[in-house]
């Protein structure tokens, strides 16, 4: 089969960036058709869509069309936690891939590749081809095989990919299309179940690594230890290496708690109830880690946060990314409503209408209009921290780095905090502006003979 039209059923944060690494590194494909979706782009992305949209890259609601003219269609749709029936809170919905499957049975008028590309619990390419086989015109033949990688929005370049087939399908896609700029060495063939089950691994394991490493942290604390100190360390092990072991108040995305549900429920209908504890311990660290945080902050600013004003700098899930799906800051903000605090938030690539979705959802709370009461979306981050007791890094944006704190320390109520999420920020020139700094994994001690400051009116 000759390929000439690609289709992407999705183009969310894996669709996106995959169609628009195919269009720019295979100049010869005529047609990406994907669904319209606005987002936020990481800035190098956004230069390749830029380069490619309107000559290689289209993006369109017409998915008739893109299925009918397109020779190889990959499926990248959302695979969200189900929320209710069994499974629920665990399992992954499946809703959306079979959705897509069906559509490509009823559209489809000559055979087809289709690739599984959404991270999907194991056997979910025998379900595809099983709709495919049970829906096949006559003159019709489908190939349906699995590619699994490691997308990163920012990084617009995978290094790593696996492929594999279903029902022994040919591994022509790898040289039509992977190899125009992935290393041969670098692309792995597998079979489809291996292939399934590798993207929920990488992802489990590396959200194990965070939860260790934040697990670290809290003994750091207890103990006087500096927890950057210990990641060094321990990074220094060949067998451990430096990756993922950087503290913080959490991880997010759409990819870390929703894959380690998966493996739970996994490990659970197949009978492993250990192993299901095992990595269900990965999430609840994660989720203790964000208690914790909040805690620390409502201890420091003297046990109470009742009608106190707290700005949160950083709603995304991490850097350079509008996406907020399971970020640390949604929690801690929701932690902070439940105290009766104010706050006050900015992040430079979210739109207020995202936050205001995310703090409103039926499972961060209860009661939705007291988040017009409480909440305040600000355009920078100097309006945010005006006349407030404390601010708190939740997003390592780079230019929180940079910001004029002197200037921020002025105009806030005193003592002001710091509570460094992602340990970005200098914090003994901080403690020598006058800010009271908690962070995580460390103890900070406060040169007194440095710092001397007298208060009257609330001023430095």
């Amino acid at each position: 089969m000759t390929i000439r039209k690609i289709c992407c059923i999705g183009a969310g944060y894996v669709g996106g960036p995959s169609c628009a690494v195919i269009a720019a590194s295979c100049p010869r494909t005529s047609r990406l058709a994907s669904w319209r979706r606005s987002s936020s782009l990481s800035p190098q992305l956004d230069e390749v869509v830029k380069k490619c949209r309107g000559r290689n890259l289209f993006f369109s609601t017409d998915i008739e069309t893109g299925i009918l003219e397109a020779e190889l269609i990959f499926i990248c749709v959302n695979t969200p936690t189900k929320t209710f029936g069994w499974g629920k809170g665990r399992a992954a919905d499946l809703k959306y891939i079979e959705s897509a499957a069906r559509r490509i049975a009823e559209i489809a008028q000559n055979s087809k590749i289709v690739v599984e590309k959404s991270t999907v619990p194991v056997k979910a390419a025998e379900s595809i081809a099983n709709i495919l086989s049970a829906n096949v015109k006559p003159g019709v033949k489908y190939q349906v095989c699995v590619n699994t990688c490691g997308v990163q929005e920012a990084k617009y370049c995978n290094s790593l990919l696996t492929l594999c087939s279903y029902n022994n399908m040919p591994l022509n896609l790898r040289c039509i299309i992977i190899e125009h700029w992935v290393p041969s060495k670098n692309i792995i063939t597998m079979n489809t179940w291996s292939s399934e089950l590798s993207k929920l691994a990488a992802n489990a394991f590396l959200a194990q690594r965070i939860s260790s490493i934040n697990a670290m942290s809290a003994i750091c604390e207890a103990t006087g230890a500096d927890v950057d100190e210990v990641a060094h360390a321990i990074g220094t092990d060949t067998r451990i290496g430096p990756k993922f072991l950087k503290a913080s108040v959490g991880f997010g995305g759409s990819c870390f708690q929703k894959d380690v549900l998966n493996m739970v429920y996994l490990c659970e209908c197949l009978n492993l109830p250990e192993v299901a504890a095992y990595w269900q311990q990965v999430i609840d660290i994660n989720d203790y880690q964000r208690r914790r945080f909040t805690k620390r902050i409502v201890d420091s600013l003297f046990n109470t946060v009742t009608n106190k004003r707290i700005a949160i700098l950083g709603f995304a899930f991490k850097k350079d990314t509008g996406d907020t799906r399971e970020s640390a800051a949604i929690y801690v903000s929701k932690y902070l409503m439940e105290e009766g605090a104010h706050i006050r938030i900015f992040d430079p690539k979210v739109p207020t209408e995202q936050i205001t979705r995310d703090l409103t959802s039926s499972e961060i709370t209860d009661e939705p209009e007291k988040v017009a009461d409480l909440v305040t979306i600000c355009s920078d981050a100097y309006s945010a921290c005006e006349d407030c007791h404390a601010l708190v890094i939740c997003t390592e944006w780079d230019e929180f780095q940079t910001l004029d704190y002197q200037a921020i320390y002025n105009r806030m109520l005193k003592p002001a905090f710091i509570f460094d999420g992602r340990l970005i920020l200098p914090h003994q020139e901080l403690m020598e502006m006058g800010f009271r700094v908690e962070t995580i994994g460390k103890r900070l001690s406060r040169d007194q003979s440095k710092v001397v400051r007298t208060y009257a009116n609330g001023s430095s």
